[in-house]
């Protein structure tokens, strides 16, 4: 089993997309973005904001696998 961790790319983000990233289901990503709402706004269209995406990763965390951000 390989133990290398991933390099996860700072780009807008689709909410199905952090599901896949963070690899829970869209209505549970919903549930962990609900209580920080306010910090990180609403999506512009279907895509989270680059800012928008630095700080969900703050919040939540990198995903599972991934080592560092770029």
């Amino acid at each position: 089993m390989s133990t290398t961790k991933r390099i996860v790319e700072i780009r807008s983000y689709s909410i199905g997309e952090l599901s896949k990233l963070y690899d829970q289901s869209v209505k549970t990503m919903n549930r962990w973005l609900k209580p920080h709402g306010s910090v990180i706004g609403q999506r512009h269209g279907r895509y989270y904001t680059v800012k928008q995406i630095e700080q969900i990763f703050e919040l939540l965390g990198l995903p599972k696998d991934y080592d560092e951000a770029a």
